[in-house]
Order: structure tokens, then C-alpha cells, then sequence
């Protein structure tokens, strides 16, 4: 295998040097192996660069088109195609999720609201029978199965990471208002009008352009085990069942699959995009795809909590808004506290700061330990910060 120093390609505005630098050195510094980073300031592009490799073996360069499987970045779009019918008037927020899907008031949950399944606050972090990669997979099976489940705590009073059933919640939520699947909803309005390269699950012709992911090393079995013993119930649901990484991501299966918490694909230019239809307040290149005030709601706090999944992971207590998550005190997306965004499994990013007319997208295919706050996404948004 070729260790020889990646070559990095694209473009970086002389004011934001610091971001190539950044992006170099996770390469040199941070164990990256293939990755893209763009930047939208007010509308314009200062940063666009990507470098590396698009597989382990290092036989591939990574290319201005190369597609990756962004994992919970992909929440960020759903969120938004759930805002778009909000916006219309179509889709009442504060409504019972019941309203527009009838079987979910089962086993206590007809006062869930909307609201609650895109702030992590519905009660349905994981599913409660063993849940298989392949049932993941089946759309009407998955959905069945949340319909059914009763919550795992009171909903509405403190948020429990969603993170694989959040996609399949809010999107169909999404199917029964609009007819389509989140996919076929985001491409109809969003990707495919804009021409922004980003996609729910891969389609067959772009297989070809496609990253390959690789898992961060495996802790010792005994760690992993005194890890998950010390997991809430609702905890070990939400990471565990079903368990996915880089192997099943890289499937046939889970491409061909609408998993709309965890399998989108696009480049960073895409992920910047999509996320810079909030940045702009609900504008893209003098395209109106929300209005300012839905625009501004993406990010209406829904209450700091300790996280009954991602708790233990960030040194204070976080807050979700609606779909995405607030910089807050962590300073997750920046020093602005109202900046929010979402990370992906591994290291992916997309971050919003609409008071500095920021967006910005991070795609990797090495993935790390963490779910949030990789240490190379920490270092590029602290570079685009220092530019500003």
C-alpha cells in the first residue's frame, strides 16, 4: 500500500488559507484518508477542495465528483423536505403524528407530535424487538414495527438520539403527506431543480464514483462489552439495534435501500448546499425554496438536556432543534451558540450560521470513533472561524 502524501485539488480563497492548511493536516495529521470540504460565504464559494483516496488500497484518487455515504448529515435534508410541506401549510408541526398517520397512535402515542419526531423527543430511539440489517432495509417493515412500539420514555420531556429511526419516522410523515418517499420528495424539489449531487441511497449508475468507507478500529471486545452494560435501554436500542458501519453501508442492500436517518451520498459541495438553503434563509443562488420565518424555525430550540444517547459523549448538556442540532455551549458548529448543523457518523458534517452566512459540508470515508464532533471537522470549522 502507498503511503505517499495525498494531493489536494480544487479551490481556497486566499482569505481562507487556513482551511486548506487545516485540510492538509488532517491528512498529514489526523490518519484521513480520502475527504472534500466546501465552503459558502454569502452565497459564494470560497472553499472547495477534496484530496486523498477513495479506497483502502489507495488505487483510487479521490475526484472532484466522488460521492460517500454521509450517514446522519443525511438527517439534515430530511428535516428539511418535512419543513418544505410545513411551509406549504400542508404539515402542522404541532400536530399529533397520528393526524397523518393513523396507525401511530398505537400503544400510547397519540399525543406524540411532529415536533417531537424531528427534535429526537418521540420516545422511539430504537425499536424494542431485534431489529436485523435486512428489516432495517424494508421500508414497510421498519415503519410497522414504530407504529406499534410503545416509547421509552414520556415523549416530549428530553431528547434520545434517534439515529437510525428518525429517517424512517420522519419520512413517512413525508410519504403520507406528500405521496413520495423523503428521497424521491428531496430530488423532486430540492436536488433536482437545483442540480445539487446528493441522493438517498446510491442509485446503480453512480456505484462507480462512490467512496468506500472504512470503520475506525474496533475497541477490545471487554471494552465494548463494559461500554454497552452501562447503556439505557433506549440507548443500547438506538446503537445497537441493528448494529451498521462501514461493511454494510458499502452493500448492495443498504445503497439500494431508503434509510433516510443514515445512507445519503453526495460530495461536499452537495452536503454545503443543502445545508446553505438554511445558511441563506431559505434562499440557494436566488432560488426560494423556504420561506425566511421556516426557515428560521429549522433551528427553534426544543430544550437542553442531558441526551439519553448521546449524553455521556459531549461535555455539557446539548439542545436539538427542529431536525438539526444548536452549536450551544459546545460549541459544536462554531463560536455563534444559534449556529446549528449535523454531524455523521465517523466525521461528516454539515454546519449552518446564518448571522455569518455560513454553510459548510465535510465528507470523509476513513471513519472515526465518534458520532459527533471529529476531531478533522473540529480543526476545519475552527479554520473557516479564524478567516471570518
Amino acid at each position: 500500500m502507498s503511503e505517499r502524501e495525498p494531493e489536494v485539488h480544487g479551490h481556497c480563497d486566499s482569505r481562507f488559507t487556513a482551511v486548506r492548511t487545516a485540510f492538509e493536516e488532517n491528512f498529514r495529521d489526523r490518519g484521513e484518508l480520502g475527504a472534500a470540504i466546501a465552503v459558502t460565504v454569502d452565497g459564494v464559494r470560497v472553499v472547495d477542495l477534496w484530496g486523498g483516496w477513495a479506497d483502502p488500497e489507495r488505487t483510487r484518487p479521490w475526484e472532484r465528483d466522488t460521492v460517500v455515504n454521509v450517514w446522519s448529515t443525511t438527517k439534515g435534508p430530511v428535516a428539511l423536505c418535512a419543513h418544505i410541506l410545513a411551509d406549504r401549510g400542508l404539515l402542522d408541526l404541532d400536530a399529533p403524528v397520528a393526524d397523518y398517520w393513523p396507525e401511530f397512535a398505537a400503544a400510547g402515542k397519540e399525543r406524540v407530535l411532529v415536533r417531537h419526531l424531528l427534535s429526537h423527543r418521540a420516545g422511539l430511539s430504537g425499536p424494542r424487538e431485534p431489529h436485523s440489517f435486512a428489516d432495517l432495509c424494508d421500508w414497510e417493515l421498519t415503519t410497522r414495527r414504530l407504529a406499534a412500539m410503545a416509547p421509552w420514555w414520556e415523549p416530549g420531556t428530553v431528547s434520545g438520539y434517534h439515529a437510525l429511526t428518525y429517517g424512517h419516522l420522519v419520512g413517512e410523515v413525508v410519504r403520507r403527506v406528500s405521496g413520495l418517499l423523503p428521497g424521491a420528495f428531496l430530488e423532486r424539489e430540492v436536488t433536482g431543480p437545483l442540480g445539487i449531487d446528493f441522493t438517498i441511497g446510491l442509485p446503480a449508475k453512480d456505484a462507480g464514483r462512490a467512496a468506500r468507507l472504512v470503520h475506525a478500529p474496533a475497541a477490545p471486545r471487554s471494552e465494548q462489552a463494559a461500554v454497552f452494560s452501562q447503556l439505557a435501554p433506549a440507548a443500547l436500542a438506538a446503537l445497537t439495534n441493528p448494529a451498521v458501519g462501514a461493511r454494510e453501508a458499502c452493500t448492495p442492500e443498504w445503497r439500494a435501500a431508503e434509510i433516510p436517518a443514515a445512507n445519503g451520498h453526495g460530495t461536499a459541495r452537495a452536503v454545503a448546499d443543502l445545508y446553505g438553503v438554511l445558511a441563506g434563509r431559505g434562499d440557494l443562488d436566488g432560488r426560494r425554496v423556504l420561506s425566511a420565518e421556516a426557515a428560521e424555525r429549522v433551528r427553534e430550540g426544543q430544550g437542553a438536556c442531558r441526551d439519553l444517547v448521546l449524553g455521556a459523549g459531549f461535555e455539557r448538556e446539548t439542545e436539538a432543534g427542529l431536525g438539526l442540532w444548536l452549536s450551544g455551549a459546545n460549541g459544536s458548529y462554531g463560536p455563534n451558540p444559534r449556529a446549528f448543523g449535523h454531524d455523521g457518523f465517523g466525521g461528516s458534517c454539515g454546519l449552518v450560521d446564518p448571522e455569518a452566512g455560513v454553510s459548510l459540508g465535510y465528507v470523509m470515508n476513513r471513519m472515526g470513533a465518534r458520532i459527533a464532533d471529529d476531531p478533522r471537522k473540529t480543526a476545519l470549522v475552527e479554520a473557516v472561524y479564524s478567516a471570518l
